[in-house]
Parts: C-alpha cells; sequence; structure tokens
C-alpha cells in the first residue's frame, strides 16, 4: 500500500471519526533520489485501539517506532509513530496517528495486546506525562528513578511539572 492507499483506507473505515487525515511525500537528494511517505491520521481517544486495530489488518506487519507527547494547553497529545512496508525500499510510509487526551483525566487503552513492542512508550507516557494507560501489563516506571515525586511529569509545564523541584535543586533534597 502506498501512503494514498492507507489514507483513503483509515477514512473509508472511520467516515466521520476521523478528524484530519493528510499525506505528505517529501523527496529528499542524499546520494540517490529517496522518497519519504508520510500518513498523519487524527483520531478521537476513543478510537486509539480501534484505529490500530485496523492498521494490523492492512498491513501484516506494522514497525511500531514509537509514541511522541507532549502538553498542549488544556490537553495532552499523543502520536503513534509506525513504519509501514519497512524492508521495501522506495515504499516505505510512515504512518502517524495522533489522539489527544484532557489533562484533567489523562487516560488511554494500551495497544501492547496488538503491538507488544508499544510497552516501553507505553511507559514512557505514563511517567513523563501523567497520561494512565488502561491494561498496561507493566505499569512500572522505568525512566525516572524510584524516589522522583509522584505526580509530577517532566515533560509537563503546568503545575504537575517540574518547575518547582528545579526551582529548589540548589535547596538539596530535591524539593
Amino acid at each position: 500500500m502506498n501512503a494514498n492507499d492507507v489514507r483513503d483506507s483509515f477514512k473509508r473505515r472511520f467516515a466521520g471519526r476521523i478528524m484530519a487525515a493528510r499525506t505528505e511525500i517529501i523527496k529528499h537528494k542524499l546520494k540517490q533520489v529517496r522518497h519519504a511517505s508520510r500518513v498523519w491520521i487524527t483520531v478521537d481517544s476513543g478510537e486509539l485501539k480501534n484505529a490500530v486495530r485496523h492498521l494490523c489488518k492492512i498491513t501484516e506487519h506494522p514497525h511500531f517506532i514509537v509514541i511522541s507527547g507532549y502538553e498542549k494547553g488544556k490537553y495532552l497529545e499523543l502520536t503513534y509513530h509506525f513504519s509501514l512496508n519497512y524492508a521495501s525500499v522506495m515504499e516505505e510510509v510512515v504512518l502517524s496517528i495522533k489522539v489527544r487526551v484532557s489533562k484533567e483525566n489523562p487516560v488511554l487503552p494500551t495497544i501492547t495486546d496488538l503491538i507488544p513492542g508499544a510497552l516501553i512508550s507505553e511507559r514512557e507516557m505514563q511517567e513523563m506525562l501523567g497520561v494512565r494507560i488502561k491494561g498496561i501489563p507493566d505499569s512500572r516506571r522505568i525512566f525516572l528513578h524510584p524516589g522522583f515525586p509522584q505526580g509530577v511529569y517532566p515533560w509537563r509545564r503546568d503545575e504537575t511539572g517540574p518547575a518547582r523541584l528545579v526551582r529548589n535543586l540548589h535547596k538539596g533534597g530535591g524539593r
């Protein structure tokens, strides 16, 4: 499937429930001409699992890359990045599925039952942004020290972010 096929497949499957869908074809020259295709899909958080399930149906082995996330005003935005046709020269498509969750109740379902390799990224989103991943098989901290305060999320800029810790580092004791 090329990038437009992937985009159109999602548009058909989630007719009226996709917030945005676009395709980018990037041409750049290094030693040879390479084409990179990106598909961006934005879905409601309640459709995340269905979107990943659909991805698994349209391509036999989607390659999970990473989840990126950041705070954006009153919500958190997570982007799930996948590579399709990974081993096919000149045919790779990077699919990015964006979801937003409110900062008041940042909960998303795990996708590890469909994509086991997403576990580390899901754990990272819990620690760094405070997104609760419902059904995650292992929710232990992996990046932050066990003594790092609960409820403080390093990638957030609001009152749950690390500003109060950083501001007082000169006092010692981490608080």
